[in-house]
Parts: structure tokens; C-alpha cells; sequence
């Protein structure tokens, strides 16, 4: 009860107070901006219904880009972990390169991809496996790596083969960690998206957070955010009770 009940609380209080703040013209004093470039809560809530149709559409755009580059980050980057782990020579080769790719800036990364593939759905999916992969790859290697040798040297006077020890041993260990990765993976991933439709898009939230910049529509901009943060918050809740059915060791 308690695990839920002060998180809430402590977020009724946060809206509470912005609402106050908002609606008393503080908050726009303290900023020195207009009023309704700082809305408040209710008009929020406000814009998130009368817009429902939009941000549904948008964000079904959106959530299909993450599901699908959050799929590809987690095939990648089990493939370099468990690469990694099987060969001391694939690890040295390929870790320094696993760490310069989160030096780029996506930024700068995604308009040079939306030259190079076109406005399409194919960027996007780059982008988002760019930003995702990197702590699954990371938290997964961790964990192979963390298996303790006793149990692998028990494994090899059973006479088991190489393969047994990485099915029995190995990947069980490596789970929780993976499960770790993967849940970063998916809260940062909405970041990812709209990165991606910044540089290219003509659908998804991301293109419309950049549209309402534009045109002041900062109420829409807000609301567009919160179904973003619920995006993320859905598939870490997800991926959570996913590791509870998998990891029931732990």
C-alpha cells in the first residue's frame, strides 16, 4: 500500500502546488512570461481530452516506432553481449565500439540518417535501437560475466559442454541483469522516438510536440508529453512484471 500511496500523494501535492502557481500568475512572474505560455494542470487535463483523437492518433504512431526500434535494440544487443562473453577477441574489438556509439550525438545523428534512408519508418527505428541497446548490451554482458565460477567449474566436472553451462548456468545469472538493461532501455526509448521525428516526420508526437512549439500551443505541447512519460511508464511496468514471471528466483 505504501509503495503506492506516497508516490501518489507526493504527486497531488506537486500538481497541487503547480496549479496554485498557475493560476495565480506566479509562476509566469517568476519565469517573466506570458501567462498562457505556463499552463496549468486543469487546462492540461483540459487539452489532453478535448485532443484526445489527435494524441491518440499521434501516439499510436509513436508507441508502434518504439515497440518495434525497442525490439531491435534488445535482438542487437543480446547478440553483442552474448558475442562479447563467448570471445575474448569479439569483446575486445567490438566493446570500445558498443561505448563510442552513445559519444554521438542523436541530434546530430538523425537528420544525417533521415538523408541518408529517407523520412520512412527505417531512421526512426535506428535512432530508438541506438539509444536502447547500449544499456541492454551492457547490463547483459554484466551479468554473464558475473556467474559464479563455482557453479561453472560443477558444471564442467558433470561433464557438461560448453553450450550447458551458457543454457543452465550462464543465462539464468545473466536475466536479472539483462531484465535491468531492458527496463532503462524502455523508460528512455519515447526519448529516442521524438528525436527521431524531429529530424523527419510527418506523423507522431514527436512531430506534433514540434508543431505546437511553434505555434504556442504549449497545453497540447504538455499533454503530448504526458502520454510520452505514460508510454514509458506502461512498457517499464510491462517489462517489470515480466521479470517477475521469469526471474521467480529472485
Amino acid at each position: 500500500m505504501k509503495r503506492w500511496l506516497y508516490p501518489a500523494l507526493l504527486i497531488g501535492l506537486l500538481i497541487g502546488l503547480w496549479q496554485l502557481a498557475s493560476s495565480t500568475g506566479f509562476l509566469a512572474e517568476v519565469l517573466d512570461v506570458e501567462e498562457f505560455l505556463v499552463p496549468s494542470p486543469a487546462e492540461i487535463a483540459s487539452s489532453l481530452w478535448e485532443n484526445r483523437s489527435l494524441l491518440a492518433e499521434n501516439a499510436w504512431v509513436t508507441l508502434r516506432e518504439i515497440v518495434f526500434g525497442f525490439a531491435c535494440a534488445v535482438a542487437i544487443g543480446l547478440a553483442f553481449a552474448v558475442a562479447m562473453h563467448l570471445s575474448e577477441t569479439v569483446r575486445l574489438a567490438a566493446y570500445p565500439l558498443v561505448v563510442a556509439s552513445q559519444t554521438i550525438p542523436i541530434l546530430v545523428l538523425a537528420p544525417i540518417l533521415a538523408i541518408w534512408f529517407g523520412y520512412g519508418v527505417v531512421p526512426k527505428l535506428a535512432i530508438i535501437a541506438l539509444v536502447c541497446f547500449f544499456p541492454i548490451t551492457i547490463a547483459t554482458l554484466d551479468g554473464l560475466r558475473s556467474v559464479d565460477p563455482a557453479a561453472v567449474k560443477l558444471m564442467r566436472t558433470l561433464d557438461a559442454s560448453r553450450w550447458q553451462i551458457f543454457q543452465r548456468v550462464e543465462v539464468p545469472t545473466a536475466l536479472p541483469s539483462f531484465f535491468s538493461g531492458a527496463k532503462i532501455a524502455a523508460a528512455i526509448a519515447p526519448i529516442g522516438a521524438v528525436f527521431a521525428e524531429w529530424a523527419g516526420s510527418s506523423e507522431g508526437l514527436g512531430r506534433l510536440i514540434l508543431l505546437d512549439n511553434g505555434q504556442y500551443q504549449v497545453a497540447r505541447m504538455f499533454a503530448s508529453v504526458l502520454v510520452l512519460s505514460a508510454i514509458a511508464i506502461v512498457l517499464y511496468s510491462l517489462l517489470a512484471l515480466a521479470e517477475r514471471r521469469v526471474v521467480t528466483w529472485r
